[in-house]
């Protein structure tokens, strides 16, 4: 069968007229409607939240270096745990992806000129950065205490931290979340160009469209969870507080009725990210398509019926617990599809061992640990044993850090050609995604031993039996730092003194590809039509070979 699928070289308008000389002036950028840019003010706002909350994990990871409570005290301790989780959750992971690389591509992969609602946007980053800046106040008049996970009666009624401040930072930047989700839906579903059925469409999209759909659904529980809480702490009305009257174990379920799916928004587009590297990287269609398609979209569904597992050790019924377990090892299946699929895409395949693709393994392997694991919490014998312990602390880094990062640097370096129009240096980009994942892996797999044998978390000082797993970890951080810093370093660098790049350097066969790099400001002099499937590949020896294939 001849592939119909148009040349990796054609360019539809001239690469001179690109979105990064539109305009130079700050009020260009500030007042841009154009979702490339709006793409890259995100990128330059949650890297300064990503590196602000590695900063407060240094200071854990010191600390927890020796046994006794030596560098902080317990009340700054618990200050700092809690700023590194909200500040790692809400204001990086959660954002990542789709608010960069889904602002950036979406409008480019279906062949549109932008977004559905330009404006809509632009507020969407402006409400992030209000939030952002008042949880900053927060954290500089003197932070928070409560964990990120503002358990109550202590966020409502006895800790006397910032937790107000916290609490409205978050909820703002919770509707930047909804805004970028609604916008995502309506573009999907309203501006596909011609040809572009839903079964042609990219899987990067369909996982953002399953995310979408989480974040239009689930952020506002979150959000009335958050007023319920600032409620009751203003005017002392019992909601959560047992001693007015209220019941904490509800404000466990409102929490993670939202949190769990949360996991989803944070790890579902960097799948849809792993799935494009992969097809382009093996020059194969991507085995089940349709299944890892229809799979995102059963994640998003199961993931409002599991938050039960997070509340095994309360008050729920054993009859519930029972049910919450059973659904926590199904929502497995979907994701297991994902890695059986991408495994058997590579399965007799040539492989491109480029930057991008290391991260798409590394990205497979230690989600596949971090998924496995969550079976084990799904089992309620198991998960009372480890309940609040480092093994919970390491099964959720092996899936956030391990899986939605290394998607997230994986995605960034697939795409950079086209975001910078320049190469990065290969050399560095492998040094760097192979010590990430030697660090990555000597911070956190030491983390499930000290779970399994007891290391509860949130301690500031711990048994000397100990120590030598809690060194090894807090070795790994300082190599996992040099591994997050060395990619930061040589994209900056890349964008003034790499090659050029070519408008499809990989080459691949999505629209995103079939305009120049960087992109006009307009993305397509024409509206293109979709005459191939999205992974449509031509062999080898017939396909225009830009690179080390």
């Amino acid at each position: 069968m001849i592939s119909t699928a148009p040349k990796p070289s054609e360019v539809i308008v001239p690469p001179q007229r690109h979105y990064l000389n539109a305009g130079y002036g700050v009020k260009s950028w500030l007042l841009t409607t154009d979702h490339k840019r709006i793409g890259l003010l995100y990128l330059a706002s949650i890297t300064l939240f990503f590196f602000l909350g590695g900063a407060f994990a240094t200071i854990i990871r010191l600390e927890l270096a020796t046994p006794a409570g030596d560098l902080v005290s317990s009340e700054n301790y618990n200050k700092f745990f809690t700023m590194h989780g909200v500040v790692m959750i809400f204001f990086f992971l959660i954002p990542s992806v789709p608010a960069v690389l889904g602002n950036f591509l979406i409008p480019l992969m279906i062949g549109a000129k932008d977004v559905a609602f330009p404006r809509l946007n632009l507020l969407s980053w402006y409400v992030y950065n209000i939030g952002a800046i008042i949880t900053l106040y927060a954290i500089i008049a003197g932070g928070v205490d409560t964990g990120w996970t503002f358990y109550a009666p202590l966020s409502t009624t006895y800790s006397n931290t910032n937790v107000m401040a916290t609490g409205v930072g978050i909820f703002i930047t919770g509707f930047s979340s909804i805004l970028t989700g609604l916008n995502f839906i309506v573009t999907i579903h309203t501006l596909r160009a011609p040809g572009l059925t839903w079964l042609k469409m990219p899987l990067f999209l369909w996982a953002h469209y399953a995310t979408s759909l989480i974040q239009v659904l689930g952020t506002p529980v979150i959000a009335i969870t958050i007023l319920l809480l600032a409620f009751e702490r203003a005017v002392h009305v019992g909601i959560f507080d047992p001693a007015l009257g209220g019941d904490p174990v509800l404000f466990q379920h409102l929490f993670w009725f939202y949190s769990h799916p949360a996991v989803y928004i944070m790890i579902l587009p960097s799948m849809g990210i792993v799935s494009e590297i992969v097809a382009t990287f093996v020059r194969k269609n991507i085995f089940g398509y349709k299944f890892i398609a229809f799979s995102s979209i059963a994640i998003a569904v199961f993931g409002f019926l599991v938050w039960g597992h997070h509340m095994f050790v309360s008050s729920q019924s054993v009859y519930a617990g029972m049910v919450f377990s059973f659904l926590s090892m199904a929502v497995a299946i979907p994701s297991a599809v994902k890695v059986f699929n991408w495994t058997a895409t590579l399965y007799k395949s040539s492989v491109s061992y480029q930057t991008p693709m290391l991260y798409a393994f590394g990205f497979i392997g230690l989600f596949t640990i971090g998924g496995l694991t969550g079976l084990f919490l799904a089992a309620l014998g198991f998960d009372v044993h480890v309940h609040d312990t480092y093994f919970v602390v390491a099964h959720f880094h092996y899936i956030m850090v391990g899986g939605a990062i290394m998607g997230y640097l994986g995605g960034l370096h697939y795409w950079w050609p086209k975001i910078s129009g320049r190469m990065y240096p290969e050399g560095w980009a492998k040094l760097g995604v192979l010590t990430i994942f030697v660090g990555f892996n000597l911070t956190f797999f030491p983390q499930f031993l000290l779970g399994y044998m007891g290391m509860p978390r949130r301690y500031h000082a711990y048994s000397e039996e100990f120590q030598v797993l809690n060194v090894m970890s807090s070795a790994g951080a300082s190599i996992l730092a040099v591994g997050y810093l060395l990619p930061m370093i040589y994209l900056i660098w890349s964008m003034r003194y790499g090659p050029v790049a070519s408008a499809n350097p990989w080459p691949s066969t999505g629209l995103e590809w079939r305009t120049s790099s960087p992109p006009p400001p307009e993305n397509f002099e024409k509206t293109p039509v979709v005459t191939w499937h999205a992974y449509e590949f031509k062999p080898r020896d017939q396909a225009e070979i830009v690179g080390e294939f």
